[in-house]
């Protein structure tokens, strides 16, 4: 994995999840917020990230910095082959689709796929559907594709022969 120099990119942020947790202590309710962040450039990267704070914007804030520290590369504007991503419960299948197509896919998966400037996909959330999982589900698919030119380097083929 390459590390991505987040000060070149032009990000973009998108707020999936905001929740307001509570802890009981001694002296009543303790309220504070989390916030689970998307940030990418629309262009190839992508990470989340999980701000929690006792106001909002800074909770947002937290996030986004999170993101930026846990972001990924993704090759191109479609996929080139299915892929099933899970992260603890959720599990997310992306598969390809033909040009034209746009982003089919439920909320937190779509939110991710839109911030990485995926064009074309279609995506189906399995098991769980706790917003934090399904995007950190499909940022794990997102890592496992490969393109053509890898998967003919690695098994000593052309592109062509991969591709049929």
């Amino acid at each position: 994995r390459e590390i991505i120099d987040a000060s070149q990119l032009e990000l973009v942020d998108q707020v999936v999840d905001i929740k307001r947790v509570t802890k009981v202590v001694k002296g009543g309710r303790n309220m504070r917020f989390t916030a689970l962040v998307v940030v990418g450039d629309k262009n190839g990267h992508v990470g989340a990230g999980l701000g929690k704070a006792a106001e909002i914007p800074e909770a947002i804030r937290k996030g986004k910095e999170d993101a930026i520290k846990s972001m990924v590369n993704v090759k191109n504007n479609s996929i080139t082959h299915d892929v099933t991503g899970k992260y603890t419960g959720a599990s997310v299948l992306l598969k390809k689709s033909p040009e034209g197509t746009g982003i089919i896919a439920g909320g937190p998966a779509r939110s991710v796929c839109e911030i990485a400037g995926i064009q074309n996909i279609r995506t189906k959330s399995l098991g769980s559907n706790n917003k934090q999982n399904v995007v950190l589900a499909t940022i794990e698919a997102l890592k496992q594709l490969r393109s053509p030119e890898d998967v003919a380097k690695l098994r000593g083929k052309s592109v062509e022969e991969i591709l049929g």
